[in-house]
């Protein structure tokens, strides 16, 4: 826990991410990546010297079979107020639609449905549960299929909507999150999408990871060269 809170804190801290009064939506999806940000968040807002709250909302896609009575169970034990939202984006995409290729789509759905949600709760910033294994498969994935050098930004404003939106588990590597949500037996929803590990990023997961083999500290001096390049709006904040 401490040397996850060290991570995230750096994080936090190198790129201003939380602001006194802040009020923080956590955008839970019930996978792994953002039950551990839920847990963070919570155990950083107990000690962190600007004051913020933080509340968790989960997108129900209506694919059914999905329970997550286990995260607002988990929400309650940590005194986060939950939020569930209901969708039919799962029926619109795979029944209507038939879409062959959802996941853009799906994304962008989803994204609405959780600003709605957030903007009507009076909230104006959203943490997600990105990793710096998604940021390094991301800049790998705009490279090959777009033939572009970029990725998310560690902070996004959203002038549309008002809301900016953090990622402060960025400096936290993906098996570090796999290995806490186990050891702290984090309550994983399983993930009912069709589509789901059949995606181009799990194909540049996988091609990471040979890399990684390969060439030895391939994710972590990819990291570092993102940051010292760096990409737009990734260059830490003066001290």
């Amino acid at each position: 826990m401490q040397h996850m809170l060290s991570l995230l804190r750096s994080c936090v801290d190198d790129y201003g991410m939380i602001r006194s009064g802040d009020r923080i939506a956590v955008g839970v999806s019930g996978g792994k990546d953002s039950l551990t940000l839920l847990v963070l968040l919570s155990e950083l807002k107990k000690f962190y010297p600007q004051p913020f709250e933080v509340e968790a909302f989960s997108v129900d896609m209506g694919l059914g079979g999905m329970d997550f009575d286990p995260v607002a169970a988990l929400c309650e034990r940590l005194n986060v107020p939950f939020h569930k939202i209901e969708t039919q984006i799962g029926p619109i995409l795979f029944e209507h639609r038939k879409e062959k290729n959802p996941c853009s789509l799906c994304a962008k759905m989803r994204r609405g449905a959780l600003g709605k949600a957030i903007t009507e709760a009076g909230i104006h910033k959203i943490a997600l549960g990105h990793h710096r294994d998604d940021a390094v498969e991301t800049l790998l994935m705009s490279l090959i299929y777009e033939g572009r050098i970029s990725c998310f930004e560690p902070v996004t404003y959203l002038d549309r909507s008002g809301v900016s939106q953090i990622r402060p588990m960025l400096y936290i590597p993906e098996q570090a999150v796999r290995h806490f949500a186990e050891r702290f037996e984090l309550p994983v929803v399983h993930n009912r999408c069709p589509a789901d590990k059949h995606t181009k990023r799990e194909e540049i997961k996988e091609l990471v990871y040979e890399l990684n083999g390969r060439y030895p500290g391939f994710k972590d001096k990819t990291f570092g060269a993102m940051q010292r390049y760096p990409l737009t709006n990734w260059g830490r904040e003066k001290k």
